[in-house]
């Protein structure tokens, strides 16, 4: 699929929750953090639904199942039901079952999410590669996933079992701190092995086409924190992308984005999508958003004017992928975004 090379964040003269009819909604980082609900996420997504648009939850993490996830979200005020969570053990189960036979087994390594979306697709999940599986599934299974669950799938796949991976994120949030995620454990089982995994979860084609065919979304916009999962799962599917500032994604990091990393949107939470998106303009030699002018100097990205942070940032982003066109944005914006505050 050939796309055009964004160069600006868009604008929209129509609420995004309008514009949009489902909103495909990743989890940590956007709606809550270390198990609390991010401010203003609970009475904006209200607002988002009473309007009409359909809300989903779409999650990399393996190991909580639907209902688990829908059973969090509507302790924290936002009712929810498993119909309308989407995981990558879902995404996963599904490429499994289109290449194995009815009825087959699968080895599991990880946890009680995936062997649920194993059992919906029809297949049986086995504990041992002796128990002659047909494919290995791997997926998070959480800080307690015992070291020999690895060598289980290293002797299945030096049998010529296929492996599959529900994702790659290195890394995990939790209360503590960033924790190894089911990536590096996918690293292990690789460098024990030589072998590659299909691959399931965000950013690959798979996990988008699992959150369309459970939504039946017609309009969707993806909404997340991280570029290279959320924001790049949305370029691959061709569809639009609303990044919040509420997770992992900082100012430096979105001015020095590749094409496959620039979101649509850019707002602050989860109010965003209950408005319109201000247009950036090329004037001269620069880019006006609101108050803000931004334009490339010798000694980097240079910013004038006052006004709104965020239209500050959306016009650095436009001097920033214009300048890096197809690649990623050397030019230091430093000094700029001090002066924003974000």
């Amino acid at each position: 699929m050939s796309q055009s090379v964004r160069t600006r964040p868009e604008g929209s003269g129509q609420a995004l929750s309008e514009a949009y009819d489902t909103a495909l909604l990743d989890l940590d980082g956007v709606v809550y953090t270390g198990g609390s609900a991010i401010a203003h996420a609970v009475d904006s997504l209200a607002t988002a639904h009473r309007g009409g648009m359909r809300l989903a939850y779409v999650t990399n993490n393996a190991l909580r199942t639907p209902d688990a996830v829908a059973g969090h979200l509507t302790e924290l005020g936002i009712p929810t039901g498993a119909d309308d969570v989407i995981t990558s053990a879902q995404a996963l189960a599904r490429l499994i079952a289109e290449q194995v036979p009815a009825g087959a087994r699968v080895l599991v390594i990880g946890g009680e999410g995936l062997k649920v979306a194993l059992r919906e697709r029809g297949l049986e999940p086995v504990e041992s590669a002796d128990d002659e599986p047909v494919a290995v599934a791997q997926g998070y299974g959480g800080p307690e996933l015992a070291w020999g669950r690895f060598a289980e799938a290293c002797y299945a796949i030096a049998r010529g079992v296929p492996w599959f991976a529900s994702n790659t994120d290195l890394t995990i949030p939790s209360a503590r701190g960033i924790a190894p995620g089911n990536g590096a454990a996918v690293e292990v089982v690789r460098i024990a092995t030589g072998a590659e995994p299909q691959v399931a979860g965000k950013p690959l084609p798979p996990m988008h086409r699992e959150t369309i065919l459970r939504t039946g979304a017609e309009r969707p916009l993806v909404v997340g924190d991280r570029l290279d999962t959320d924001i790049e799962g949305a370029f691959n599917g061709g569809v639009d992308s609303l990044l919040v500032l509420t997770g992992v994604t900082d100012g430096p990091q979105l001015l020095a984005a590749p094409p496959r990393h620039r979101p649509t949107f850019v707002d602050a939470d989860l109010r965003g999508m209950l408005t319109g998106q201000p247009e950036v303009t090329g004037v001269n030699d620069g880019f006006r958003c609101g108050g803000w002018m931004a334009k490339a100097g010798s000694g980097g990205l240079e910013l004038e004017g006052d006004g709104e942070a965020l239209d500050g940032l959306r016009a650095l982003c436009a001097v920033a992928w214009t300048a890096a066109g197809e690649g990623s944005c050397e030019l230091d914006g430093g000094k700029a975004l001090a002066r924003l505050e974000l």
